[in-house]
């Protein structure tokens, strides 16, 4: 992304900010395999002209509609404020979106980029718990394809070609107080991310517990430089 372009992107995200009230939707979309898939879609008060930034955020657990909109109004209404078009997909069959699931988050990219109010360019992947590994999953399988990973919390899934996530910006978050205590596993998570040659921004939340808010101090200026870097 060109500075012009990011400052345009920034002056939007700004103005978006300004107020509490995207536009959020819960839609159902047809896939190119032809199957079916339920999603809340929330789009920025304010789009610039080459369309608003992609991001798949991923929900815990079985990924079931619940969780989709639970996290739907959590985070995804703050990605929102902050200028990009996000998409909280439903499991079509309450298994998240690991394993075989993997597969439909790429054909629901591309339904969700012929949306000229949504950029075509490279796509963030987020998730939260199961979510966030199932990111790390998507991500390793073509990962040219996005922007980042930011996986608040998660763990490297057994079997993840780590390998395929080299040069990967991945935002890695586990609160200390984890009730799963995967804040015993942090270190390993890390250096297997980092030994992987990914550029890893990792970190313990402190006193939170498995859910925690984001640590908008230091997402926000990772996000920026995720834009500056297209």
């Amino acid at each position: 992304m060109t500075m012009q372009k990011l400052f345009r992107f920034l002056i939007f995200a700004a103005f978006s900010c300004s107020s509490m009230n995207a536009s959020a939707e819960r839609i159902e979309v047809t896939l190119a395999d032809s199957s079916t898939l339920a999603l809340f879609r929330i789009l920025p008060n304010a789009i610039p002209e080459e369309g608003a930034p992609l991001v798949i955020l991923m929900p815990g657990g079985s990924g079931d509609e619940a969780l989709a909109r639970d996290l739907h109004f959590w985070l995804g209404e703050e990605m929102a404020q902050r200028g990009w078009a996000v998409a909280v997909p439903v499991s079509p069959d309450g298994r998240s979106f690991r394993g075989a699931n993997n597969a439909l988050i790429p054909l629901l990219i591309e339904k969700l980029q012929e949306d000229p109010l949504i950029s075509d360019g490279k796509v963030l992947l987020a998730g939260i718990s199961n979510g966030g590994m199932s990111a790390l999953e998507v991500a390793s399988l073509s990962p040219e394809r996005y922007l980042g990973i930011m996986a608040v919390p998660a763990l490297v899934p057994e079997r993840l070609n780590v390998a395929a996530l080299e040069g990967m910006p991945i935002y890695l978050r586990i609160g200390d107080q984890d009730e799963m205590n995967w804040m015993n596993r942090f270190e390993e998570t890390r250096a297997a991310l980092e030994s992987a040659g990914a550029v890893v921004d990792a970190g313990l939340v402190f006193m939170a517990p498995h859910m925690f808010s984001m640590e908008w101090e230091t997402l926000d200026p990772w996000l920026i430089a995720l834009l500056q870097s297209q």
